[in-house]
Formats: C-alpha cells, structure tokens, sequence
C-alpha cells in the first residue's frame, strides 16, 4: 500500500496528470505514507506541517484509498466547506475514487421548515431586519435541497433571523415535528451514515462526544479512523464542551418560542403572556447588574454580590411562575410540551449555577451587550479524550501548520492525552530566508506604555506607504485595534477594513478585490485567512499574543498547575502564545511566489530570554532592527 501512495504522489501519477500545476514534494508524499500507516493500522499519528506542504491531500488521498469509513474534522465551518466543495471533489475526481462523501454541520447551521412556517405565520419581533430576513429565508426555503444556512445569500453567520429559523438541542421536536420526515439535519445525518468520507468540524465532533456520554442518540456515525485538521484548537473546544454553559440567551430564546406559540394557539391565556414578560424583564436585569459593556471574571466573586444574587433569585422565581402557568396550558395545545419541558430544566440549570464546590473546574463569567453566560469548565481534558480515542479502536491523525512549540509536540501530546506511534514534523516548502524579512523595529516603548499606540501608529503609517497599502495589521486587543484605527483612517488614501464592520467573508472579499487595502483584525482574523499574491506583501503585528492574565479560566488554570509543582508560565501561558503568534505569523506567507515583511512590535523578543522560544517556533526568517530596511524590502516587491 506503501508503494500505492508513493505513486499516486509522484510525477506520473493521477495527481501530476490531472491538477495543473502539480509537482511532487517530498515531504507531502512522507506525510501521506504516515496518515495511511495510521488509517491502515488504527494507530495514533500527530504531524505539524509547514504551510505549503501540501497537508489537506496528503491526508485527503489516503482516506480516499482506505477500506474502512474516514471522518475529517476541520477548524472551521470556512475549512469545513473548502474541504467538501473544493478539496475533496478535484481528489475524487483525479484519483477517480469510488468513495462516497458527505458533509454534516450541526444543527444550527439548517434550516428548521417548521420553525420557519411558525415565525412566518406569526411575525415574532417588530424588528423590520428580522422580518426582511425571514422573507428572504422563506424564498430560500422553496429552492433549497441540502437546507444548508451558508448557502442562503444575504444572510451572514450572526444574523438576527437564525433563532428564528433553526432548531437547537433544547427546541427540536425529533421525531415529534410534523416536518420529521422532510427535515435537513435527519437528512444529512442519514447521508453522512452512508457515506465512506465525512466532513465536519471539531464543534460538532465534541457536541456529539457531550451527547454520547449523557446517554443519548448520536449525531454522528462512528467511524475507522478520524483525522483532524488545525488540530492546535483541539484542546481549547474540548473544554467548552466537556463542562457546562448556561446562558440567557438560550432562556431569551425560550421566551420567544412561548410567545409565539401563546400568540397563535392561546391568544387568551394573558397570564402566560404576563409571566413571560415579567420573566424577560427579570433576564434584563440580570445582565444589567455586570455593567454596560461585555466583561469576564471569576464566577465564584460574583457569587459574593448580594444585588447579582438577588437577580438571580428574581429570574429563578419568575421561571418558576412561568412554569407552573404552563402546567395550566399543556391541555390546551400540544406545542406546549416540549418548551414546557425545557423551562424544568432551565430551571436546574440556574440553581446548578450556586454550587461551586466541585474540584478539578473552573468557574467563570462571561457577558456581551445583551447576554450573561455562566461557564464550568474543566481545567483538564486530556484523560477523557484519550478514554475516547481507546474506546473509538479507531486510528487517529492530528495536523496542522502549528503544533510544536520551541520545535518539540510535548505540549501538545500532553494536552490530549495522545501517545503517537509516530510524530512528525514537516518543514514548510517555502523558502522563508528570501520571501520574508522578519522586522522587530528599535526604539518602540514597553508594550504596556501610554504611548504605544500612537508609536504603532507611527510605523504602520510609514510601511503601508511602503507597501502601498496591502497590510494586515493584526492585534492582541479591541482596544488597541480601535485606538490605532482612529489614527490610520484620519491620515492614509488607502481603503481600510476594520473587524467588526461587517463580516468577516465580506471583509476579506473587499480587501482581496480592492488590492491595495488594509485590514486590522483581532483574534479571528490571526488564523483560518488566506490571502494569496501581492495582495498582502506586510502583516503587523501589536505584541505577543499572551491571554489576559485576568481571564478566569487561565487563572484556574495556572492555579491548577502550580499545585503540581509546574512553572504555569513555561507549561501554560508560553506554549500557548507561541502558538498563536505562529498562526498569525503563517497569513503572509501562502504561496511559493508571496514575498513579504513581518513586523512584531514587541521588544520582549529581544529583551526577554522567553523571546528565544518565540523565535526559534518561527520559520527561518531574515532579521533585521532596522524599520528602514523593512521599508525598502517593501518597494522593491511593490
């Protein structure tokens, strides 16, 4: 079989004589060799490969060519559907492979028919956004065969439509709905069980974990081998899914789905509408008692507010009310039931929020503008995903362009509990000494100084002249994006594009077409970005991406390490942002023909000892001090 891959990677096999432009590249056709090793032998693999590689076929190909059922699981929805649409098929069709394929998203990314018909018929806010949305939804609905969200144009990811028009755990009838048997996710799941090769992404593969270990039926078919793609954001998703998350969102939403159904089917039991007004308001409160502006903090602080403990009482009580209102209702009409349902168990959720006694967790906060969201999360994960890997028997593959840290994967073995038959690390194609020059600029103040942001300013206004626009300029913090923003915009030609604004999609469409653009983006736009060509010759970067040392749940977690007799900062704050600035670092180079300058605003790479670590997890850059020389490199690539 060894000797089949080598082949279907070489200069006259499928691939050189069907993908234009195909050369082979050796260190592609090892990782392929490793991926089918661990497919054929259901063993453990972990391979950090370099950008431009060539990893998505390199474990592409060995999936198609095995005998057993592949799940791939990608880092975002955006990789998810490149995968299905582009990747996959242009394979398939090379290798003129018989292998079926599915994609599957979870829930909330298809159309619910009934919820839809539901808050057609009964127009749910006076919300002139909403009701144009629903319209153009409604059209959707009549030409759409996958019911897949991400297809329906005009309306983006954070549209205030999508309550009203896809199912949750919480609200899904199952097999109860009138529209069961025509429903998008039973659709898909039942293509995705059929499959040989299925695409999803690692929020579904953990939502479904969380099912499985409740007891209840799955979302996902089970499989012979999983691979994951961007592996590097494995740990973090865990941990959301194996604690516990209880929002007022998802109790906002509760209300609205009683409202509607109070509206249409009981128009004249105004008691129920009286309590759940009450209960909305009481929700309001709630959230008002953190301040304006969205917060995060130590849950078990918050606890100590008499007034927080109140409004928490307050919301418990009312939902109480609304429950025992309902107990009236169910005779009344059918709908009924499940939200009624869901109100029992919200209801235990809020009273579960008082008890902070259980080791082993931490217990944080966070807000936005309307919602407060209570988290438990466990510190550690590692033990429960390698019980899971062992139970599966299935074979396992984790890639991406950023695993090692200070070039060894011990942080990131350790933080899933994998003991690979096989790591490996495969350098990067490009030829980073003479397409990059690596710029940490003198005489810049301390990261922290009052005058940093006018210093970034500064330089960013002299290198986008340099680069005539074409820059990303990435940041640790919103804050500092919005200062340096105010001071950009007020003194360049240049078109700039700020996170925020719109879409993210849009965002990166506008910046790619007008080629001369500049974009300033905080954590979301550090990975997952790929903009090739001259379009992007300068990425900028505020300082090194350390978390906030107030965030709660790497207090917990420094906490629980040092309990260990670890130092927190080398096994937990520095693998972390060395990760992170490695994906940062990766959106400049995506071509073997892309040249560029990166510039890193922080003297601590030079005047820290930790700075090495930083330096040597990076490519092998040219270095300079000097601004100047950055400038020049600029013009002569522009």
């Amino acid at each position: 079989m060894t000797g089949i891959i080598k082949q279907l990677f070489s200069a006259t096999g499928p691939l050189a004589l069907s993908l234009d432009g195909y050369t082979p590249r050796q260190p592609q056709i090892d990782m392929a060799v490793a991926v089918n090793d661990a497919l054929k032998n259901s063993t453990q693999l972990v391979v950090e490969a370099g950008t431009g590689t060539g990893k998505t076929f390199a474990y592409l190909a060995p999936a198609l060519k095995s005998k057993g059922k592949t799940i791939i699981s990608t880092g975002s929805k955006a990789l998810q559907e490149q995968l299905y649409h582009r990747d996959l098929p242009q394979l398939v069709k090379a290798l003129n492979a018989s292998k079926k394929t599915a994609l599957l998203k979870g829930r909330a990314n298809y159309l619910c028919t009934y919820r839809l018909n539901q808050h057609v018929a009964h127009v749910p806010i006076d919300d002139p956004d909403v009701m144009h949305q629903l319209a153009m939804v409604a059209k959707f609905a009549s030409e759409t065969h996958s019911g897949d969200l991400a297809d329906c144009i005009g309306i983006e990811e954070d549209a205030k439509v999508l309550p009203y028009v896809n199912s949750t755990a919480d609200n899904c009838l199952g097999k109860e709905c009138p529209d069961f048997q025509s429903c998008y996710i039973r659709k898909a799941r039942l293509n995705a069980a059929e499959a040989d090769v299925v695409v999803i992404n690692h929020h579904l593969f953990f939502a479904d974990m969380a099912v499985k270990d409740s007891g209840f039926a799955e979302l996902m078919p089970t499989a012979d081998a999983y691979i994951f793609d961007e592996a590097h954001q494995l740990s973090e998703i865990a941990s959301d899914y194996f604690g516990e998350s209880i929002s007022t969102k998802k109790l906002v939403d509760l209300i609205n789905d009683l409202r509607a159904i109070y509206r249409a089917e009981i128009p004249d039991m105004l008691q129920l509408g009286k309590s759940l007004n009450k209960l909305e308001t009481s929700v309001a409160d709630l959230r008002l008692q953190f301040g304006v502006d969205g917060s995060r903090g130590d849950w078990r602080e918050k606890l100590s507010d008499k007034l927080i403990c109140a409004a928490l009482h307050r919301v418990i009580s009312d939902l109480d009310f609304v429950y025992q209102v309902l107990k009236l209702c169910l005779e009344r009409s059918d709908k009924i039931e499940h939200p009624f349902e869901r109100t029992l168990a919200f209801k235990g959720q809020l009273e579960r929020v008082f008890d902070t006694a259980q080791t082993g967790f931490s217990y944080w906060y966070e807000t936005t503008r309307r919602y407060l969201t209570v988290n438990i999360t466990p510190l550690n994960v590692s033990a429960k995903f390698a019980q899971m890997m062992k139970d599966t028997g299935a074979g396992f593959v984790f890639t991406s362009a950023t695993l090692s840290v200070d070039n060894k994967l011990d942080h990131f073995n350790a933080s899933l509990g994998i003991t690979p038959a096989q790591s490996m690390m495969v350098d990067s194609p490009f030829d980073y000494p003479n397409q990059v020059l690596l710029c940490l600029p003198r005489y810049l103040p301390e990261s922290h100084a009052e005058n940093m942001p006018h210093a970034i300013i500064k330089l960013t206004l002299e290198l986008i002249k340099s680069a005539k626009g074409r820059c990303f300029v990435l940041f640790t913090s919103y804050r500092m994006m919005h200062l340096v923003a105010e001071g950009l915009t007020t003194q360049m030609d240049y078109p700039v594009y700020m996170q925020g604004q719109m879409s993210k999609r849009i965002i990166l469409e506008k910046f790619t077409r007008h080629g001369n653009a500049v974009l300033l983006g905080t954590a979301s736009f550090w990975e997952g970005v790929d903009v090739r060509g001259s379009t992007l010759s300068c990425v900028i970067i505020d300082k090194l991406p350390f978390a906030a040392p107030d965030d709660p749940l790497l207090q917990a977690k420094m906490q629980d390490c040092q309990m260990q007799g670890k130092d927190p900062f080398a096994h937990i704050q520095l693998p972390q942002a060395v990760i992170a600035l490695k994906q940062g670092v990766g959106r400049l180079i995506r071509d073997n023909k892309d040249k560029g300058v990166l510039v890193i605003c922080d003297n601590r790479l030079v005047t820290r000892q930790y700075g090495q670590v930083f330096l040597k997890s990076l490519p092998p850059m040219r270095r300079t001090r000097s601004l100047e020389d950055a400038n020049t490199f600029l013009k002569h690539i522009n």
